[in-house]
């Protein structure tokens, strides 16, 4: 580039710390010493030119850019001179390629380290100046007075250019959207998917990034935490308002500052009086927008399905919180504690069952505890760590006591495992999580890997997009309700479905009539394998029940016909409410042709809760309301069943398009717009 003497320019960005000379008369031809032309130029019509004309200075930056996103990089404004409203006003700008200046290093402080972080700057010299100048009329204008396109980097290609920030961008409606699916607790990447149906665009097209996205919903938690506070409780106050079957507590500090609260709805409390004698206190989540612990209750109802029994929200993982959190929900229940809770191994809230619900048998989930085993023994064991694991799995499924802990104690000599803190641990925490020491106490099958899963994914779907705390309410209320509309879905399929009876036995018919599929599919496998076991009545009148195929061992059943009561040293009944094959056995045996009434648990049984107890939304719901939600609940569904296959989303897609062309053929009433648009700004 030649230089004008007496026009050299300082660029006032610190990170531009160069000098330049800037001629009026410069060209694309000129080239400054170690720069190289990297892009030739080849459209004359779309290329910048030295005198081309402007009627404003955006209208040149926008040509700017859409040259220099078709050629391989992007643009920034820089240096101007003059000022708006002063003297002659802005006359002069100066775009630099993005990559133009040298990023300075920051000046270290022992007080507080930088991070410097890495940036793409490299002193690029390619750049495009614009001056302004006024005609005989007066009427302004701009042109093009010093164009370089000179790049010492290597431009991109069309397919990655689109990834710079400066051609990401996310508009209004998008925006509006993407909050929209927040509230749904939908994930990030199911809202790309969305929208890129929506927009007709390939996979990975969309002008912005899960980035870009997750960055958009971390800036809408940025607000004033007291606000969010006041915004909650107000929430909570209006749908009580609406309905005074929905159940909220909440603390105050000394600051009357939000400090705990709690809520639950009238169908939780109405599951709860059926399904709450086995409860899961969750309280590994966080509100990571607001730095606060999350703990949900759940249960599992009689097709085998969670149930959602409330929710709380704490600042503290203390003593005094877990207390009040629990106090709290025996209130909503009408006092009533579950006869088991299951948590995870926090010492603070095990202390807190203990004092607030001291007839609750208190254990561990299973499945926190194995998921903290990689870090703590993969590196201890090395290649033994998945051997170890599977004797650590028979171990914890074993029957008697005393069967466990002499397999423990052969498990850590033979693995090494003495003087392992985590080990040590385990072990003296045995009995709240072991089989052997639980399997006299109810469970409702919580215990099992399959169903761990199934309440872990009902309680990530209101976590996976996390707004404003009133925002979370509301996605909690919509995921309960989506649950309880699934769950009826689900009940209506399992009850249609043919049941196959696999014994011919009266029983097996008989229990088939009362009992939810679900629970059946239970009973059934325990009648099919009663038949491989023979019963031996003994001096006491107890039965000996053991496999045909041993001599020794077996498991004592005692039976009082007369008063209709039979019980297993084996405790299923006890642990999961369904009785085990060593006591169908002796029922078969002694010419029993239906099970007594007290082993066909009501919560096992085909019944259905009253209707009515569906939580409140925050506005007055009307039919419309219902229809419309119900729509919105069944899209979620789709959009996330589709997203797991190409073919699905593909299927999908193809069958949404006809029935959307169809909808469209219908009549539109102008009562209907009303009722659409007064719905809408309730659900909003």
């Amino acid at each position: 580039m030649s230089e004008e003497a007496g026009m050299m320019l300082v660029y006032d960005d610190p990170s531009d710390q160069r000098s330049m000379s800037l001629d009026e008369t410069s060209s694309t031809e000129d080239s400054p010493n170690g720069a190289h032309l990297s892009l030739e130029l080849t459209n004359e019509a779309t290329t910048p030119y030295i005198g081309q004309r402007f009627p404003t200075h955006d209208a040149a930056y926008e040509l700017y850019t859409e040259f220099a996103k078709r050629n391989g990089f992007s643009i920034r404004r820089h240096r101007t001179e003059g000022k708006d409203g002063v003297g002659k006003g802005l006359t002069r700008r100066y775009f630099v390629c993005h990559r133009a200046g040298n990023t300075p290093a920051k000046a270290s402080s022992e007080n507080k380290p930088q991070r410097n972080r890495k940036s793409s700057r490299c002193g690029c010299q390619a750049y495009m100046r614009i001056s302004k100048s006024c005609e005989l009329g007066g009427v302004a204008e701009w042109r093009i007075t010093g164009f370089a396109n000179h790049h010492n980097h290597d431009l991109l290609e069309a397919n990655q250019v689109r990834f710079l920030p400066a051609y990401r961008t996310i508009t209004e409606s998008d925006k509006n959207r993407i909050l929209m699916f927040a509230k749904t607790g939908i994930s990030v990447q199911q809202m790309m998917r969305l929208l890129e149906l929506e927009k007709c665009v390939e996979p990975g097209y969309l002008p912005f990034t899960e980035k870009d996205v997750r960055n958009l919903l971390q800036s809408f938690r940025k607000v004033d935490p007291e606000d969010e506070s006041v915004d909650l409780l107000r929430m909570c106050r209006s749908i009580k308002d609406k309905d005074p079957s929905f159940k909220f507590e909440f603390t105050l500090d000394g600051n009357g500052r939000l400090e705990n609260i709690a809520w639950s709805y009238a169908s939780s409390v109405q599951s709860y009086e059926i399904f709450g004698d086995a409860v899961v206190f969750d309280t590994t989540h966080r509100l990571t927008a607001f730095d606060m612990p999350l703990g949900i209750w759940v249960g599992m109802n009689n097709y085998g399905m969670p149930c959602f029994f409330g929710c709380v929200l704490l600042r503290e993982e203390n003593l005094r919180s877990f207390s009040w959190a629990l106090k709290a929900f025996t209130t909503f229940m009408n006092g009533k504690a579950p006869q088991t809770i299951l948590t995870d191994q926090n010492m603070c809230l095990k202390d807190a069952i203990g004092m607030e619900m001291p007839t609750t048998k208190h254990a561990l989930c299973i499945w926190l505890i194995v998921a903290k085993f990689p870090s703590w023994f993969n590196a201890v064991l090395g290649e033994r760590y998945n051997d170890w694991k599977t004797e650590f799995y028979r171990l914890y499924n074993l029957e008697t006591i005393d069967d466990f802990e002499l397999g423990w104690r052969d498990m850590v000599n033979s693995f090494g495992l003495h003087t392992n803190r985590h080990i040590a641990s385990l072990y003296a925490l045995r009995n709240l999580w072991a089989l052997p020491f639980l399997r006299s106490h109810f469970f409702a099958g919580m215990t099992t890997p399959s169903h761990s899963k199934s309440i872990n994914a009902f309680i990530q779907r209101f976590l996976s997009a996390q707004t404003r705390l009133a925002h979370f309410l509301e996605q909690v209320a919509v995921a309960v309700d989506f649950k309880d509309q699934a769950g009826e879905q689900q009940t209506m399929q399992q009850n249609i479905q043919n049941i196959s009876l696999k014994t011919g036995a009266p029983m097996e018919s008989h229990a088939s009539s009362v009992l939810t599929p679900f629970a059946f599919s239970k009973l059934q496998e325990q009648l099919v394998m009663a038949a491989h076991y023979a019963s031996y009545q003994m001096d006491g009148g107890d039965f000996l029940v053991r496999h045909h195929t041993k001599l020794e061992g077996g498991r004592k059943v005692y039976w009082a016909p007369r008063e209709g009561i039979i019980s297993c040293s084996c405790h299923q009944f006890e642990f999961s409410g369904i009785l085990c094959r060593h006591a169908l056995r002796v029922l078969s045996t002694g010419n029993c042709f239906q099970i007594p009434e007290r082993y066909l648990l009501l919560r096992w049984r085909r019944i259905s809760l009253p209707p009515g107890g569906r939580q409140p939304q925050t506005a007055p719901r009307s039919d419309q309301t219902d229809r419309v939600q119900l729509l919105q609940s069944m899209v979620t569904s789709l959009v996330a069943e589709s997203a797991k296959s190409k073919e699905r989303m593909d299927f999908a897609t193809e069958q949404v398009s006809i029935i959307l062309s169809r909808v469209r053929e219908q009549p539109v009433s102008n009562l209907g717009l009303r009722e659409l648009s007064s719905t809408h700004r309730s659900l909003a």
